[in-house]
């Protein structure tokens, strides 16, 4: 039984041109592109022509004023056409236009938001370092004052989008003796003298995605590119995370539906001992477990999408959706690649390239182990969320889809 009931017509229809882009425009090139290992440079114009950069970004900010179950959505459906296109939304809108529109100055929304959102420029977010990933306070980039600027030094490794990016947002380290407390967040743009970026090559998967590497040299940042206070880099990182872990579990979500999909497609089209494989119990149980989980992540992405457009903080809901999503992503494509047989290991049917994809994302924006020992954490009540000082807006649709106001470059 579909659950597009659930659903109202604007989402409807903006899950229906992204999945007609998909369809046309995506999937008849993608295995081409993927053995290249590069970025097929017309995927990134195309989807900022179509507004999906800005999806859910106010329109009064150069959005399209969508919601938040929108948002998520549209993950979904580019993920089941290719995981680097869903990468994008993560990085550029989850991670970077997000963090603008929740903790940024009307005048860094007008001069970073409003061109990140009509795709005139592309947004990435750097966190992970060489020697610092799940443990943040290891990392070793620094941030020092200077007058009425700050001098960067540092290196940030596995970053989506690092030669492609327009604008970075970057978490340094202020006071180094003061751990989470002493990082704080950087609008940093690709023409600051220092900046310098490259491309990481022989990934297992996503690789008709752009995925590198930042360092920064002497960077001069002026002040007001500063995101947030001084010492608030930290909670800006993890409610960044938090946004851009909702895009990464909507993703998975569409990449189990995909391994569904072409499953059932080839089951009815192999046949073995006489019969469709289709008709085989162990197969048929194959494609009744990905049906399931498919059905309750869709479920858990209506109910998170539901709480983000209410304001609601969903640190912990988010952070579930991610580690059952991501898990079950991988292990429907372990099934797919099965049912597949030796076809499923080539990259003759798209399945092989479904389970390299799935594995990225059991890693990053949270492992599959630390997702697990925050939600026993939260359930044995040794955690809980802090208020933030800036809280992501909810989804009012006079706020989001509002006129659109007299922006930077009108």
């Amino acid at each position: 039984m579909s659950i597009d009931f659930l659903l109202n017509e604007d989402q409807l229809q903006a899950r229906r041109m992204v999945r007609e882009f998909a369809a046309k425009e995506v999937m008849p090139v993608i295995a081409e592109w993927d053995r290249k290992q590069e970025m097929n440079p017309a995927f990134l114009p195309r989807m900022a022509e179509l507004g999906i950069l800005g999806i859910s970004i106010p329109v009064r900010y150069g959005g399209q004023g969508f919601d938040y179950i929108t948002l998520g959505l549209v993950c979904e459906e580019l993920e089941r056409a290719d995981t680097h296109l869903r990468v994008v939304m993560s990085v550029h809108h989850g991670l970077n236009s997000q963090a603008l529109l929740q903790w940024g100055t009307e005048e860094q929304k007008q001069r970073f938001l409003v061109p990140q959102a009509r795709g005139e420029k592309y947004a990435a977010f750097c966190l992970t370092e060489p020697g610092a990933g799940s443990d943040v306070a290891a990392m070793t980039s620094t941030a020092r004052r200077v007058g009425d600027r700050y001098i960067l030094n540092g290196e940030k490794m596995w970053i989506s989008l690092a030669t492609k990016a327009h604008h970075f947002l970057v978490v340094a380290k202020t006071d180094p003796d003061a751990g989470h407390k002493g990082m704080s967040a950087f609008i940093v743009t690709r023409d600051m003298p220092g900046v310098i970026t490259g491309d990481i090559h022989g990934k297992l998967g996503v690789r008709a995605g752009s995925t590198g590497w930042v360092k920064l040299e002497d960077v001069e940042v002026p002040l007001e590119n500063r995101l947030g206070e001084e010492g608030e880099g930290f909670k800006i990182a993890m409610s960044c995370l938090d946004n851009g872990r909702y895009t990464v579990a909507a993703g998975a979500t569409g990449l189990i539906r995909a391994c569904l999909e072409e499953s059932v497609k080839y089951a009815h089209e192999r046949a073995t001992f006489g019969k469709p494989i289709g008709e085989h119990q162990l197969v048929k149980q194959k494609i009744a477990y990905m049906r399931q989980w498919y059905d309750a992540a869709s479920l858990m992405l209506y109910k998170v999408g539901t709480m983000k457009n209410r304001g609601l903080r969903n640190t912990r809901e988010t952070g579930q959706f991610k580690w059952y999503a991501t898990d079950h992503s991988v292990q429907a494509a372990l099934e797919a690649v099965q049912i597949h047989g030796a076809y499923g290991f080539s990259d003759e049917y798209p399945v092989e390239r479904y389970l390299r994809n799935s594995k990225g994302a059991v890693i990053y924006e949270g492992t599959s182990e630390i997702h697990q020992l925050m939600q026993a954490d939260y359930e044995l009540g040794y955690r809980a969320d802090k208020p933030l000082r800036c809280e992501m807006p909810a989804y009012d649709v006079e706020f989001f889809q509002g006129e659109p106001q007299a922006v930077a470059g009108d």
